[in-house]
């Protein structure tokens, strides 16, 4: 019986499919794995979809284990350690990846599975029809498992995978614990975020009138909002922005306190401006904030300009500024374009003429004096 398992080879077909599903799985959690909280982000789309809300405290534990065993399974499949088991696993994962992806596309469940991160993205669909080619091949694994035998003992095997978790572990918790290793998002390093042509984007306003319901677009400001006559006859619908010819480079839209749109004016600010990001005032450590605000007293007396972003609601941002004595300027924006800015809560942006020349994780905020050496060596250049 032995020597019948030992005669066992693999053939050249099984071994393409088992070494490209091991790849599919190891390139898929790693890309998600270099940013363990934007896997968190997909899971609470998830947990938000299927009505979880009791989960939803444990989506990064939850997208840290995912992660991992998804890791683990490519590992296994691929250096064939326990391969058995492993074709098992691929197998199981790759009917609940398919299930998942099926009700996403036919019911837009979720706007983004995740399934690569942010490193490539597909539509709803897309993402299933690779599933569904994916699934096959895990299907005909498993079924030829018999052949999937591996030269190393059990006690071998197990200290590769532990081996393998144990590092694994680490990159995910410095991916937490630092910025992400590798940015697959639009605030990355190195990318203009001024947009362009914005002056070419019109509005288009729908009205209904009272009586017949006959429905009229018009081009703002060219309608007769003036005329009371009119518009005592016809009522307001909806409105839609064509954007042709916009590049916009993020969907970040920044107002102050009393809802005027500064975007552009923050972003594009000529020479050096610093964001400071907080998605949420309640929940930042105050060593972090004490740590901005010594950045801040630092600029005063130079021309870079220096703003925090928030999602928090006006008597947060008045109990926050009034304990801390800030004196830099506080504006709002969407919290999940905050998050995709930067993966701290806070989080510091800098920007040189728009461009973004360096982000830093709350606990990383550079001191003053390895800032004021940054900034003189970019100028320098």
């Amino acid at each position: 019986m032995i020597r019948d398992k030992q005669n066992l080879k693999e053939p050249i077909w099984l071994l393409v499919t088992r070494l490209l599903l091991g790849a599919l799985f190891i390139f898929s959690s790693f890309v998600k794995g270099v940013d363990p909280l934007g896997t968190a982000y997909r899971i609470e789309d998830y947990l938000d979809a299927y009505g979880w809300y009791a989960l939803y405290d444990y989506a990064l534990i939850l997208g840290i284990f995912l992660i991992l065993v998804e890791f683990l399974l490519g590992v296994a499949m691929f250096f064939k350690l326990q391969p058995k088991l492993a074709s098992l696993g691929v197998l199981l994962i790759m009917i609940i990846f398919t299930l998942l992806t099926f009700f996403d596309a036919l019911y837009e469940m979720v706007p983004d599975c995740g399934c690569f991160g942010d490193a490539v993205k597909l539509s709803n669909w897309g993402t299933f029809y690779k599933n569904v080619v994916f699934i096959l091949m895990a299907i005909l694994v498993f079924a030829y498992r018999k052949y999937l035998v591996s030269g190393m003992t059990v006690f071998t095997q197990f200290a590769i995978i532990l081996m393998f978790t144990l590092l694994f572990g680490w990159f995910n918790y410095y991916n937490i614990a630092h910025l992400p290793m590798m940015d697959f998002r639009d605030w990355k390093i190195g990318r203009d975020m001024r947009s362009t042509g914005l002056d070419e984007a019109k509005t288009f306003l729908t009205y209904q009138n009272n009586e017949t319901g006959e429905l009229k677009e018009y081009e703002s400001p060219n309608y007769p909002w003036n005329d009371s006559v009119w518009m005592s006859e016809w009522s307001f619908v909806n409105q839609r922005i064509d954007e042709t010819g916009v590049d916009r480079k993020h969907g970040l839209i920044i107002e102050d306190l009393d809802g005027n749109d500064l975007t552009e004016e923050i972003i594009a600010y000529p020479g050096f401006q610093f964001l400071l990001v907080s998605p949420d005032l309640d929940m930042v450590d105050i060593k972090h904030m004490k740590k901005a605000a010594q950045i801040y007293e630092f600029l005063m007396d130079s021309d870079a300009g220096f703003a925090m972003i928030t999602s928090s609601g006006p008597d947060i941002i008045e109990s926050y500024s009034d304990n801390f004595s800030v004196s830099y300027d506080v504006f709002l924006g969407d919290d999940i374009e905050q998050k995709a800015m930067i993966r701290s809560n806070p989080g510091l942006i800098l920007l040189y003429d728009g461009t973004v020349i360096d982000k830093w994780h709350c606990n990383d905020f550079p001191d003053v004096e390895d800032l004021a050496e940054l900034m003189k060596s970019y100028q320098d250049n």
